[in-house]
């Protein structure tokens, strides 16, 4: 049985007798002491999961690997000592799964970016960054020194596996797409309102007082991009735009993106347009049509613009503006009820965000913080209302944005947390309610953001969904992602979907498949946003900084002041409390492992 078992793993002939020779294996069993199985690579250690027998999962210490990387089968040695830190170390290396990683020369040696785990030895110059083969255990490429700040954006992208987003995309072509039977939209102010630095509009809208009624009109790409051909294929591996602070690797090429689907100022453009009549009582939407449609925006604004707007500051304006600037003055008081209304169900959160600025040479600058305005909040109730529309056309079957309610257990933890700060609230056995009367009793205290970002910690990841169900964060009973099809391949399947009546076959993996790549190109970009930091704090050894304490199992701080959003590893903590404000002096810094060292000072 485990001769063929092995067979199936393509364990050649020759190992499977060896291991029989060496008594290894014998009478169809496997001596107690070994296991065999394939290996994980973790942070600090290494995973080895049994592929025969019955063997538990097991650590490894990284350098017991004998160079063994993920996805590799190996023998290991049971450690059988009960106080052991680790339970294996790998005997023998039985087969090599072909993979080509990121490393770094250190000390003649070839170490892998991702785990630190000594690949073998070289002769290559210190810090030269590599594409190392495991299998056939060569270099296969030089990319250049770990010490120079543009490597970064290399190192994240491939760490990540989306490096081939660096080349662009191959030659195509785009098939002009037809006007014929399309409603004609010309003649209405659409606006788009976007921050200053976008160059690809997803958006324009639209609002009839004297009717009542929103018009949201979403950049048509399903008109260009046909059905399994080279760009929809191409869109499908990307799932999403990768936005880094200095550059965006976009879904669909910038031909498209930023020129014949962005919904640009006096051009025609194709869309996909909710015409949706509202009742001004009730709120709500009492009429939705969905159609193809040829707008032209009349004008592009800036977050800035509109929010001087809305705020009776009018700067220099002519006729048409001053129409525009009237139809959103009216839509603002709307969408206030709006939101004022959704949040009888859903939540409302600080969306405070760091903006990483780099140079040239992609060396951090500053740090800008931005945060939600009014003019963010008229276009997102906007977004919203079409999102909900969209996903109440689907048949119960499509693609849903979904997010489930937190445990009960991690409600409990969240009030043990804000009781810790002072907060008292209760647990009024419905969570809704449980939370927002945690956000009120933090009004009156200087907790208000943390309180926040604590509730947004208790919460379950949202995804993408082929059944319907809730979104508990918003308080809707189903919703789908309509808006940013130029950037999202959710969007894209869902107009498809609504246009054909006909959903995807392969449905439920294509959820699973950019809800997965969603969270990978997250986490892509919080570590380039790292690396950047971590240079930063190498240039700056000796600084003090101001920060408060975030975790204190962890002893991390984050600065506050500056250089914001930046996380140190305290060297000296002494019990200080959760939100504590501190100054840390900058003391040493690991490039590699992306980690600030430094101790608080007076």
């Amino acid at each position: 049985m485990f001769k063929t078992n092995l067979q199936k793993f393509d364990i050649t002939e020759e190992i499977i007798e060896n291991l029989y020779n060496l008594e290894i294996l014998k009478d169809d069993q496997i001596n107690s002491k070994y296991a065999i199985g394939t290996i994980e690579l973790k942070n600090q250690y290494a995973l080895f999961r049994s592929i025969l027998g019955h063997t538990t999962e097991l650590r490894i210490d990284k350098k017991d690997l004998l160079g063994a990387y993920n996805g590799d089968i190996v023998l290991i040695k049971k450690i059988f000592n009960p106080r052991a830190k680790y339970k294996a170390k790998v005997d023998q290396i039985l087969k090599k799964f072909d993979n080509t990683i990121l490393a770094i020369i250190k000390d003649n040696k070839i170490i892998s970016l991702k785990e630190q785990v000594n690949l073998g030895k070289t002769k290559l110059d210190e810090n030269t960054v590599v594409l190392y083969n495991t299998k056939t255990k060569e270099i296969e490429k030089e990319y250049g020194n770990f010490m120079e700040d543009s490597i970064d954006e290399l190192i994240s992208m491939n760490l990540y596996n989306e490096d081939y987003r660096i080349k662009g995309f191959d030659e195509f072509t785009i098939d002009e797409a037809s006007k014929k039977n399309r409603v004609d939209l010309r003649d209405l102010n659409f606006c788009t309102i976007d921050p200053a630095s976008a160059k690809d509009f997803d958006d324009a809208i639209y609002f009839d007082k004297e009717n009542y009624t929103l018009y949201v009109a979403i950049a048509d790409v399903s008109a260009y991009v046909e059905e399994n051909s080279y760009l929809d294929t191409e869109a499908k591996k990307r799932a999403f735009t990768v936005y880094l602070p200095h550059k965006v690797y976009p879904m669909l090429p910038f031909e498209l993106s930023n020129e014949l689907c962005s919904l640009k100022p006096e051009v025609d453009r194709l869309a996909y347009v909710f015409k949706m009549k509202i009742d001004e009582k009730t709120l709500k939407v009492e009429k939705s049509e969905l159609f193809e449609a040829v707008i032209n925006s009349k004008k592009r604004f800036t977050y800035g613009r509109i929010d001087r707007i809305l705020d009776k500051k009018f700067d220099q304006y002519d006729q048409l503006q001053k129409d525009i600037f009237d139809s959103l003055l009216d839509l603002y008081e709307l969408t206030k009820k709006l939101k004022a209304k959704r949040l009888e169900n859903g939540f409302d959160f600080r969306s405070d965000e760091f903006r990483l600025n780099l140079n040239k040479e992609q060396k951090l600058l500053d740090t800008t913080l931005e945060t939600s305005s009014p003019s963010h909040s008229l276009v997102e109730e906007c977004m919203l209302l079409a999102n909900v529309q969209a996903s109440q056309k689907l048949n119960n079957l499509g693609i849903y944005r979904t997010h489930d309610e937190p445990s009960p257990n991690a409600i409990q933890k969240l009030l043990d947390e804000a009781y810790y700060l002072g907060i008292k609230a209760s647990n009024k056995g419905d969570i809704h309610k449980t939370i927002t009367g945690l956000q009120k009793k933090a009004k009156n205290t200087p907790y208000v953001k943390q309180i926040d970002e604590m509730i947004i910690h208790s919460q379950i990841q949202a995804r993408y969904s082929q059944k319907k169900a809730e979104h508990f964060g918003l308080g809707f009973e189903s919703y789908s992602h309509f808006t940013s099809p130029i950037r999202r391949y959710a969007d894209l399947i869902l107009h498809r979907i609504l246009k054909t009546g006909k959903v995807p076959k392969d449905i439920e993996e294509v959820c699973i498949d950019i809800s997965t790549t969603e969270r990978k190109i997250n986490e892509l970009v919080w570590d380039f946003e790292d690396r950047k930091y971590t240079r930063w704090a190498l240039d700056n050894i000796g600084a003090i900084v101001d920060c408060e304490v975030v975790d204190t199992e962890k002893y991390l701080a984050e600065s506050i002041k500056g250089i914001l959003g930046m996380r140190i590893n305290i060297l000296n903590y002494k019990g200080e409390k959760i939100y504590s404000k501190i100054k840390i002096k900058i003391d040493s810094v690991n490039l590699l492992e992306k980690r600030i060292y430094g101790y608080i000072t007076k």
